[in-house]
């Protein structure tokens, strides 16, 4: 089995009768990148949250690294979340922990070794490039620097998937590239990455598959390489 997300005739409706999603099927595959676009109220952070199990389908199945999320017991949820990275556009950095306290926060909520963890989290500051800075809190960084510590920490537990949620969305367009480009070598590394984005650009400069979604259906979904997507 190659796919590593995949949704059947998913529906979510909310509370107030908003229809979400309507009827959604997809397959993402290990390995691949996906950037998810469309116009706020689209519903594309509904599709990223049913990933990470934040919300669960009204109908239809879901199943994210072999598990049925909408099935999913309780106590099963943090298990299925270490393998399930999640970066935000507003970073949600622990603000009295230093870069390197926020990043070894993920490992040791799965009660990771304490000598494996001080390893890994240097090992993932380095590659994010902030090994230098690991000291630091977070009102001592830049916001392109919190956006890299965010990415450290959905990193370290070397998930299989990654879900941004417009991780460039706060950035200026200098810091987005540098980013974009550190997500590009982590997909580049074999983790699956599925990003929410309104960036034009980002999108059409660096072809990967896009799904496009518009009142909750997916209106395209264009393969990897093919000519630029027009908003």
């Amino acid at each position: 089995m190659n796919e590593v997300i995949e949704m059947q005739d998913v529906w979510k409706t909310y509370q107030n009768g908003t229809h979400a999603l309507q009827g959604v099927s997809v397959k993402i595959d290990r390995n691949e990148f996906v950037y998810v676009v469309g116009p706020s109220g689209a519903g594309k952070s509904t599709f990223m949250k049913l990933i990470y199990r934040e919300e669960v389908p009204t109908k239809g199945q879901i199943s994210v690294n072999g598990f049925n999320i909408g099935k999913l017991k309780q106590r099963k949820i943090p298990y299925v979340r270490r393998n399930i990275g999640v970066i935000f556009q507003d970073f949600r950095l622990l603000p009295t922990l230093s870069a390197y306290e926020n990043v070894a926060f993920a490992m040791e909520v799965i009660e990771s070794p304490k000598r494996q963890m001080k390893k890994r989290v240097m090992e993932v500051l380095e590659l994010v490039g902030l090994k230098s800075k690991a000291a630091r809190l977070p009102a001592q960084l830049s916001g392109g620097e919190q956006q890299r510590i965010a990415i450290a920490r959905a990193i370290v537990n070397s998930p299989a998937v990654i879900i941004a949620d417009e991780p460039t969305g706060n950035l200026d367009p200098e810091t987005s590239w540098g980013i974009m480009q550190l997500l590009d070598e982590i997909n580049f590394r074999g983790t699956t990455i599925v990003m929410a984005t309104h960036n034009k650009e980002i999108v059409n400069t660096m072809r990967k598959r896009v799904i496009a979604i518009e009142h909750g259906n997916i209106v395209r979904d264009q393969q990897r390489g093919e000519y630029g997507y027009d908003f």
